[in-house]
């Protein structure tokens, strides 16, 4: 007798669950792709022919939602807190002696784990069901982004034996396969790649349409406890195993250790393991075991008493230096790049690696054949940061800059520590001026990225940037791989870049010291493009935030003939040289008045700061000044944040900034 279609799909929901698992948390899948596949179909054939069978919690929901208009908050049940940091052994012995004294002679044990370097969220559970997902926030109230939770992967959606109610912390990370995959989509697409995953995973959360941050593979690693009333666990190192026992993605390397020597000897255990974690990690977390001990120690504002983040330093490799290729920029700019003999660093292989500049590499004597130390500081390019001389082969050979530019043989000038290829038609600078002419914060092109630039430019359908607009489907037929759909959605992409705004268009020429902040600008004091072409110096500097060296730029930018002929041929070919009513429409809000710059790598792409804050009536500079009234800093923050505090500048971390527009927004 044939079961029931009710029968039926109450076995394949616990079959697909079931291999989600294997395959999510244990890493040992049972069947192959093309199995689970035709498990999968099934399971959502039923659903889409019985829609009153669909369980809300199946795995075919993880496909996202519609978009949302924005973020609610809500306030966490048991406040979120940071960890304080630590870079050294001994800040860790005095953190393990402050422990040790406010325990007032009770033996305190340890859990040393991985610091998972991902974007902290709360889970609650409900009667076993997933119905709540929460960012940090400011630790009392944090984003509302359970539909973007609902498309993880290795989470499960639904766990029979939870208890009634129960909240989990975690972090959300972005698998580096993933990553490396993401920032390949995003250069072809002309998009800026991600710093780092933890900024990758972060951007991904952000996104309002849960179906965009289905497409990417995050993932969630479990490891504490928010709201859970009841729970019977004693320890942290029990709460590890529970979480595994559960079926839900904890850590499955954890230490239970006493006294310093094993607490050190954990760290240097973790530091030689974590290369072979999914999720990239840069410290360790030691907690006291106990959490009758935990409330002990309490806490402060900011972060509990009873843990620290022990922070590994940035790793390093040595290699051996191949060769010095190098590379133009939209500019002209020449950069030295270092090819290596591969190395794995930070968890993947590095075969380059920048040089920065000629004087950086008389500085530090780097030379062909050397052995070179690597260092991979969170960044996507890795850096060379020393040689070590008493390993320097006898056949080694300086690094000689060029005499002409190494793809177009043009003449070269020297600007500061830079050399710069003075040539206006170098097919080098070409392909990244169609780039940057084609990324989304200037022309928004979509397809027009890094791979189909060089294509367009190698097989001769583009010699000069205006020519974009002269494409057809005849001609882009006859490049490799390129099908009838693409080339329509390519011409499309075109077509509307034609009805950018003034900034946009700005933006993407590529002046010379111009970036987004400053092309809204002009865009705004100027009015047309035209006008803007025939500014002369004294007008230039009585715009904001040009000086005297950023006018002669654009002044110099517009008086070359080949910029005549270029802006001649882009108003043929109709697009827009005049500001949008948007542009020149007051901006009032909760910013309003209020000049930001923004400093670091932030969790979005800057850009996506740059238009809420002028959304919200502020203004966005790019140097700090007596004027300036916040600077929104994120991670590695350099000079500028200096400067800020020099001038007693306020300065945000992307929490304080969030919290502030919402307490603008009450006001």
């Amino acid at each position: 007798m044939s079961p029931t279609p009710a029968q039926r799909y109450a076995r394949l929901l616990e079959e697909v669950r079931r291999h989600d698992h294997l395959y999510y948390i244990e890493a040992r899948p049972e069947i192959s792709d093309a199995a689970y596949d035709r498990l999968y179909r099934e399971l959502l054939d039923l659903e889409t022919s019985h829609p009153k069978l669909a369980d809300e919690n199946s795995p075919t929901r993880k496909v996202g939602g519609a978009p949302l208009d924005s973020f609610r908050t809500v306030a966490h049940a048991v406040r979120m807190q940071s960890l304080n940091n630590t870079y050294s052994e001994e800040e860790l012995q005095d953190f393990l002696d402050r422990v040790e004294k406010n325990l007032h002679g009770q033996a305190a044990e340890f859990a040393v784990e991985p610091k998972v370097d991902g974007l902290a969220v709360s889970l609650r559970y409900e009667q076993g069901r997933l119905t709540q997902g929460l960012t940090r926030g400011d630790g009392e109230r944090g984003d509302d982004i359970t539909e973007n939770i609902k498309t993880i992967r290795n989470l499960p959606l639904s766990v029979p034996r939870l208890p009634p109610r129960i909240e989990f912390r975690g972090e959300v990370y972005l698998p580096e396969p993933a990553f490396a995959a993401l920032n390949q989509s995003r250069e072809k697409k002309g998009e800026p790649p991600f710093a780092n995953p933890r900024n990758a995973a972060a951007g991904t959360l952000k996104l309002l349409d849960s179906r965009e941050v289905a497409k990417r593979p995050l993932a969630v690693v479990l490891y504490g406890l928010g709201d859970a009333p009841g729970l019977p666990l004693k320890t942290q190192d029990q709460l590890h195993r529970q979480i595994l026992d559960w079926g839900l993605p904890g850590h499955d390397w954890f230490r239970h250790v006493r006294g310093t020597a094993e607490v050190l000897h954990a760290i240097r255990e973790l530091n030689q393991a974590r290369t072979r974690f999914s999720f990239a990690t840069d410290g360790a977390v030691i907690k006291v075991n106990r959490f009758d001990q935990q409330k002990t120690l309490g806490q402060t504002d900011k972060a509990p008493r009873w843990a620290i983040a022990y922070k590994y330093a940035a790793e390093q490799s040595e290699t051996r230096l191949l060769d010095v290729t190098f590379q133009v920029g939209r500019t002209g700019v020449i950069t030295p790049v270092a090819e290596l003999a591969p190395v794995l660093l930070s968890g993947s292989t590095v075969s380059r690696a920048t040089l920065h500049n000629f004087e950086e590499i008389a500085r530090k004597d780097i030379r062909v054949g050397d052995l070179v130390r690597v260092e991979k500081a969170g960044e996507v390019i890795p850096a060379v940061i020393s040689v070590n001389l008493s390993q320097r082969p006898a056949q080694s050979k300086p690094i000689r800059p060029p005499r002409h530019c190494p793809v177009c043989q043009g003449p070269l000038i020297k600007e500061d520590a830079f050399l710069r290829c003075t040539s206006r038609d170098c097919v080098g600078q070409l392909k990244r001026r169609l780039q940057h002419f084609a990324h989304r914060g200037a022309m928004d092109i979509e397809g027009l990225g890094e791979v189909m630039a060089a294509q367009l430019v190698d097989a001769g359908l583009l010699q000069h940037l205006d020519q974009i607009y002269g494409l057809t489907g005849e001609k882009l037929a006859a490049l490799d791989r390129m099908g009838e759909k693409s080339a329509a959605n390519l011409l499309a992409g075109i077509d509307a870049s034609r009805r950018r705004s003034l900034g946009r268009l700005i933006f993407a020429l590529g002046i010379p010291q111009v970036g987004a902040v400053l092309s809204e600008t002009l865009a705004r004091h100027f009015r047309s493009l035209d006008r803007l072409a025939e500014a002369s110096l004294s007008e230039l500097t009585l715009v904001n935030d040009v000086g005297p060296k950023v006018a002669e730029e654009i002044a110099t930018f517009f008086h070359d003939a080949s910029t005549r002929r270029l802006l001649t041929a882009l108003k043929k070919a109709g697009l827009n040289f005049t500001a949008l009513p948007s542009e020149l429409a007051e901006r009032g809000g909760v910013f309003s008045g209020k000049k930001f710059v923004l400093t670091g790598t932030l969790s979005a792409p800057r850009e996506e700061f740059i238009r809420r804050i002028q959304s919200l009536g502020g203004s966005v500079s790019g140097s700090v000044s007596p004027k300036t009234d916040y600077l929104l800093a994120g991670e590695d923050a350099g000079s500028k944040l200096e400067k800020a505090r020099s001038l007693q500048v306020r300065v945000l971390s992307e929490k304080e900034f969030e919290k502030l527009v919402g307490q603008k927004a009450a006001e």
